[in-house]
């Protein structure tokens, strides 16, 4: 696995995020989107990520190609889950199952508290089993299933609710 770089995303690269996004969608594994999405309609979403409290990181690698992301998204609205935040990485094709995952998933735990982070959270599907394995081998342990929640192609899935406790 080559060296990679971790950067705030800027508005330029939502195309390449939104790229990436979307190769995940087919495959039924990472989102409940059923389609592709535009651009367009991550705007709201990419500018509800500030860099000092909610960072969306481009993650490049050595000649500067993105590929991937990582985002901290607000848990709840509500004040009192400030401090927990969903985490959500995404690689892209040509990257998964290469060990970046891991890398990825160490920054942003060696980096929550710097954005006043006390909790990790994951939303993963019960089938998604490389996503489970990248988070419970990080000590990501269990704290709720929502059973059959998602119906994807007519089957229904079940979500993994995944934690950890950042000290």
């Amino acid at each position: 696995m080559e060296e990679i770089t971790f950067r705030n995303a800027i508005l330029t690269d939502l195309k390449r995020i939104v790229e990436i996004y979307n190769s995940t969608v087919a495959s039924r594994m990472v989102t409940a989107d059923v389609e592709e999405v535009s651009v367009e309609s991550k705007q709201e979403w990419f500018a509800a990520h500030q860099p000092e409290t909610r960072p969306l990181w481009v993650v490049e690698n050595h000649d500067g190609q993105i590929i991937g992301w990582v985002s901290f998204t607000s848990f709840h609205q509500r004040a009192a889950y400030s401090g927990t935040v969903e985490v959500s990485i995404y690689l892209d094709e040509s990257c998964r199952g290469k060990g970046y995952g891991k890398t990825i998933l160490q920054y942003c735990i060696d980096n929550a508290g710097k954005f006043g982070v006390n909790n990790l959270v994951a939303l993963i599907f019960l089938h998604n089993e490389p996503s489970l394995k990248l988070f419970r081998y990080f000590g990501f342990e269990d704290w709720g299933m929502l059973p059959d929640v998602a119906v994807l192609d007519g089957v229904e899935r079940s979500l993994v609710i995944l934690g950890k406790r950042i000290e």
